[in-house]
């Protein structure tokens, strides 16, 4: 199935080329929202959701992998009918200085470079999405103890119990290197909050650049992935869209002659490697299927009417000014971990509903009991 973009010579649109990279997030998007909508009526489909990350590359490594063996292009490339060529310089012997140049010969791909694809489209997006994850998770923890106070950590110090060594018992080397290695986790994944921002804008500045340059017609690269290969992606021609099935089969035949053993044992393997065949080029299928229809549905839902005539959304007011303190008041201490109460780090936080100020449990509880009952003994 191709959906090919019009378009004369073998460079690619800026259109296609941004079609092709968009695809494997609105697939994983279809993925989601499928997977979430069937989790609603069979709870064990959770356990797909809880590893989406893995799932999702896991998938798209077999397609990945057998589309670059089958037609040297990517999963989302050979729908668009393109095609990844080597790039090949050679130097024009001119006698004038100013017709000299380079000549461009495309090539096909090498394995090395098929490899290093597979890590492009897969390994790498795999561990951007985790970075992302860790990061979300450190920004959320770290305006929660922005809000409420961090949390007290005097309970993760080796004297805390024992006063020095005395306790019920001295801690294990495994519960020490436990306490040690989740230290070193805890650092690691601030250190990637603290750095992955910067990261972020990096890799998203670098591709925005190839992206004006491919579409300036300056580069033949449309990322910084594709000129670290090597690599030009092309339009495949009318001929080689047509032997694709050919080469398909031919390659599907070799694999069937290279199997070995008793006759029972080849047809066995022959017939094991024909289903796992018949179930690729379905899901190919159906992914595309699951793409289209999450994108009819977004469509559905979100028109281009409804976003026209959604009212415009203005910023936040400020917040109002803190509230006076009474003659009689009890003031906020300047370090919002502390209970206006005690004024001690918080233990077991408790908001007022009338006023949305956070104490100690024990200490508001006392408080508003012996308010109550000087207010009945009146």
């Amino acid at each position: 199935m191709l959906f090919q973009v019009g378009g004369q010579g073998t460079r690619p649109t800026f259109f296609e080329m941004s079609a092709a990279q968009q695809l494997p997030s609105s697939l994983r998007a279809a993925l989601t929202y499928s997977f979430g909508v069937l989790a609603l009526r069979r709870p064990f489909i959770h356990k797909i959701l809880d590893y989406e990350d893995e799932f999702f590359a896991l998938l798209m490594l077999v397609l990945e992998t057998h589309s670059l063996r089958t037609t040297d292009a990517s999963f989302a490339e050979s729908l668009y009918g393109l095609r990844r060529r080597g790039v090949r310089l050679r130097l024009k012997k001119n006698s004038k200085l100013t017709d000299s140049g380079d000549e461009i010969h495309h090539t096909g791909l090498e394995k090395r470079q098929k490899v290093l694809s597979v890590v492009f489209l897969v390994v790498l997006p795999y561990m951007k999405s985790k970075l992302q994850s860790i990061y979300n998770k450190e920004r959320e923890a770290t305006l929660q103890a922005s809000l409420w106070g961090v949390s007290d950590e005097r309970l993760d110090e080796p004297d805390y119990l024992d006063g020095g060594g005395n306790s019920y018992g001295l801690r294990s080397n495994s519960d020490v290197e436990a306490s040690t290695r989740a230290r070193l986790i805890k650092r690691l994944k601030k250190t990637i909050g603290a750095c992955y921002p910067w990261i972020h804008a990096g890799n998203e500045g670098l591709s925005f650049a190839y992206q004006l340059l491919y579409l300036l017609d300056a580069t033949g690269f449309y990322c910084a992935g594709l000129h670290a290969l090597g690599i030009h992606v092309c339009r495949a021609t009318g001929q080689e869209l047509m032997d694709t099935s050919s080469r398909i089969s031919k390659i599907r035949s070799r694999e069937r002659e290279r199997l070995r053993g008793p006759p029972w044992l080849k047809a066995l393997q022959g017939g094991l490697l024909r289903c796992a065949y018949a179930v690729l080029d379905y899901a190919q299928t159906g992914l595309i299927a699951a793409v289209f229809f999450f994108k009819m549905m977004e469509w559905w839902y979100q028109s281009a009417e409804e976003r026209m005539s959604a009212p415009t959304i203005y910023p936040p007011p400020p917040p109002p000014p803190p509230p006076k303190v009474a003659k009689e008041g009890i003031p906020l201490p300047p370090d919002r971990t502390l209970c206006p109460l005690c004024s001690q780090k918080r233990a077991n936080p408790s908001v007022m509903a009338v006023s949305g100020f956070v104490f100690c449990y024990t200490c508001i509880f006392k408080y508003v009991n012996q308010v109550r009952f000087s207010n009945s003994d009146h």
